[in-house]
């Protein structure tokens, strides 16, 4: 039997009953869980986590995360800055750069920004006040209506809904269907302040793989950034690397209004995702193609 590989799913929040601490994934963690080989063995094995801080300040398993035995690292950066330590910020590029596997998620304006010195993957995620986007049209308002909230705030739809997303050619491995009618994934669960992510000139390693539309301004904005393999001046193969604009796109409200979510949350939410099977089906894919990609 093939060892299964080890997923870490954490955030960057402690855990709070009341905010979206990592129970709120259950639906990402039980269906990955729930990949087997076509023997019956499971081919992922996933812990799941919210920040903890051992007696110097940082959290035990991210800072020290070269030395651990895991394999991938969801990371889900839900703080304003203030989430991850420099110890944190260490350990991560260290299993980075033994070859580990990282996909990022984070959320509109500042919200994340304390992983802005993980290399490649602070480049390109865009908040507010730190590494802005750089072209400058951009350092706008999108979403209106919630008005506590600034840029970078796309809005994609309500929570419960899905989007319809552009994929950019050629098709990346992480968004193939091949058992679908088109052969790729159609559907991302919507949300309604996005946050930015993007690709500066001249970075070869890393490019936008998605698009998703605004649909108050009908701007296009980037929802999914992947970065390859490569070598660093150390002569360490640094592990693949994934950049999502919105964690909302793996959280159980987004997939399930039902599973509820925070009281601050005041959007009201529609009902797509539950009219449309397709829509989970399709981001399941996604989910399922990136634990492979990462791993490879």
């Amino acid at each position: 039997m093939t060892k299964p590989i080890r997923i870490l799913l954490q955030t960057t929040i402690p855990t709070t009953e009341d905010d979206w601490n990592i129970s709120r994934f259950s639906m990402l963690q039980d269906y990955l869980a729930s990949i087997k080989d076509e023997a019956g063995n499971s081919l992922f094995e996933v812990t799941g986590r919210d920040y903890a801080t051992n007696a110097q300040g940082s959290d035990p398993v991210l800072s020290t995360l070269d030395k651990s035995d895991f394999d991938q690292l969801w990371l889900f950066a839900l703080d304003v800055g203030d989430g991850l330590t420099p110890k944190d910020i260490a350990g991560i590029n260290a299993f980075r750069q033994r070859g580990g596997g990282i996909l990022t998620a984070r959320d509109h304006q500042d919200m994340g920004c304390s992983m802005c010195d993980l290399v490649d993957i602070g480049n390109v995620h865009y908040f507010n006040t730190k590494n802005p986007d750089p072209d400058d049209s951009r350092c706008c308002r999108d979403d209106p209506y919630t008005t506590y909230i600034s840029w970078p705030n796309y809005h994609s739809g309500a929570n419960g809904d899905y989007q319809k997303i552009t994929i950019i050619e050629p098709v990346h491995e992480l968004l193939k269907k091949p058992n679908s009618s088109t052969g790729v994934i159609n559907f991302f669960p919507s949300h309604p302040h996005e946050g930015g992510i993007g690709v500066t000139l001249g970075n070869p390693n890393a490019k936008v793989i998605a698009m998703g539309k605004s649909l108050v301004t009908g701007r296009d904005f980037n929802l999914v950034v992947a970065i390859e393999h490569y070598q660093d001046a150390q002569g360490n193969m640094l592990g693949r690397a994934i950049a999502n604009s919105s964690f909302h796109h793996l959280v159980d409200y987004n997939w399930d209004i039902e599973k509820g979510c925070p009281t601050f949350v005041d959007e009201a939410p529609g009902d797509g995702m539950r009219k449309e099977p397709q829509a989970l089906k399709d981001i399941q894919t996604y989910v399922r193609n990136t634990a492979f990609w990462l791993a490879n």
